[in-house]
């Protein structure tokens, strides 16, 4: 017989909890920092389950295959921050593909010699992870910003 999970408390009550949204500070503020209060609905939410996450799994897996082979070809081509298929990772990790993909799309037409550039972060989402358990690719596209001498 399989043991009965409690969906009421999932996990341990001490459980650090991390949020998508928790990478957006203001200048001078440490980003991802983890929390203890999560709502159940919020947990339920923000925590996908592998059925969930499998299709963002399959798409962050031929994105990290282009990054990995493809992008270093082209040297640093995008006037972006994060570049194009870093923030087709983060949305589709974040996101999922029903969203992700989109997001990604209207990215990289907008990436183009007549834009501006500059930074462009992914919109935040509800996604939570556990302490540890964070895609490092949002950790690499949300460094901590140091504040400028000219203030």
């Amino acid at each position: 017989m399989i043991p009965h999970r409690d969906h009421a408390h999932p996990e341990p009550s001490g459980a650090q909890w991390v949020r998508h949204r928790a990478y957006y500070v203001a200048v001078d503020e440490t980003p991802g920092l983890p929390s203890t209060l999560v709502e159940e609905e919020e947990l339920r939410r923000g925590r996908w389950g592998w059925l969930r996450a499998a299709p963002s799994l399959l798409l962050a897996l031929l994105i990290r295959g282009y990054r990995r082979i493809i992008s270093p070809l082209y040297g640093q081509v995008c006037s972006f921050y994060p570049s194009c298929s870093a923030y087709g990772l983060e949305a589709v990790t974040t996101h999922g593909v029903i969203r992700g993909v989109p997001l990604t799309i209207w990215r990289v037409l907008r990436c183009n010699p007549f834009t501006g550039g500059g930074v462009d972060a992914v919109p935040a989402t509800s996604r939570i992870w556990p302490q540890g358990a964070v895609p490092t690719i949002i950790e690499t596209n949300h460094p901590p910003i140091p504040r400028d001498d000219d203030d």
